[in-house]
C-alpha cells in the first residue's frame, strides 16, 4: 500500500503563490503516476495535473495551464504542485493521488492523500 500526505495549503490573496506537497511512503513511489485532483464545495472532484513516472511528462487541466506546474522527486518520495496566479476560483481542497497508469478521472486512481485546504480571497 501506499501512504500519501498533503500539505502546503492556506489562505491567500488571488494573485499569490502557494506549493502543496504530497509525501509517499510504503510501496515504491516511482512506480506510480501521480495526479492532483481538487474539489469544491458542492462539486465534483475535478482533474487539475498529472505527471508520469520519470517526470518529464505532464498534463494539465485547461483552467490552470500556464499556471500550475506538477513536479516529483523520486529519490524523496515526494511529489509537488507549484501553483501561480491564484484565482477565487482555484479554492478547493487539493489532494494527490497515486495511479498505475495515465489518468485524469479520478477512478483511475488507487491510493489517495487526506487533502489539503487551498482558499484564496479576492
Amino acid at each position: 500500500q501506499l501512504q500519501l500526505v498533503d500539505s502546503g495549503g492556506g489562505l491567500v490573496r488571488a494573485g499569490a503563490s502557494l506549493r502543496l506537497s504530497c509525501a509517499a511512503s510504503g510501496h515504491t513511489f516511482s512506480n506510480y503516476y501521480m495526479g492532483w485532483f481538487r474539489q469544491a464545495p458542492g462539486k465534483e472532484r475535478e482533474f487539475v495535473a498529472l505527471i508520469n513516472l520519470t517526470g518529464r511528462t505532464t498534463y494539465y487541466a485547461d483552467s490552470v495551464k500556464g499556471r500550475f506546474t506538477v513536479s516529483r522527486d523520486n529519490a524523496k518520495n515526494s511529489v509537488y504542485l507549484q501553483m501561480n496566479s491564484l484565482k477565487p476560483e482555484d479554492t478547493a481542497v487539493y489532494f494527490c493521488a497515486a495511479s498505475r497508469g495515465y489518468s485524469r478521472d479520478t477512478e483511475g486512481y488507487i491510493y489517495w492523500g487526506q487533502g489539503t485546504q487551498v482558499t484564496v480571497s479576492s
